[in-house]
């Protein structure tokens, strides 16, 4: 994910809080994270599954596509990111473009 002491240290704080129900704190530390790498795809998708998690689908999915066009050919991150875009259609009853998503992720898996 990343090279960087303070980047992972970061992303230790971010998943503690998570565990613990502080989202925005989680939320706070990986966008502190992305300051320091932005073109970081993985951090990218981590905050992406946490608004996911805290029912903010637009951004979740905004931010999931984001994480893909840094991602290259890393397609297990692919992958992840477009399970993200497929659960936060299936949330706002985007149920086509969930299945898009999902079949993506799919073929990525492969």
């Amino acid at each position: 994910m990343s090279g960087n002491p303070a980047v992972i240290a970061l992303l230790d704080l971010a998943q503690l809080d998570t565990e613990a129900g502080h989202r925005e704190a989680a939320g706070a530390s990986l966008e502190r994270g992305l300051r320091i790498e932005p073109r970081n795809a993985w951090l990218w998708h981590e905050l992406a599954q946490l608004r996911l998690a805290q029912g903010q689908y637009a951004q979740a999915i905004s931010l999931a596509q984001k994480s893909i066009s840094l991602a290259g050919r890393e397609r297990r991150l692919l992958a992840l990111d477009w399970r993200v875009i497929g659960n936060a259609r299936v949330a706002q009853g985007s149920s086509s473009e969930a299945e898009q998503a999902f079949k993506l992720a799919t073929e990525f898996e492969q």
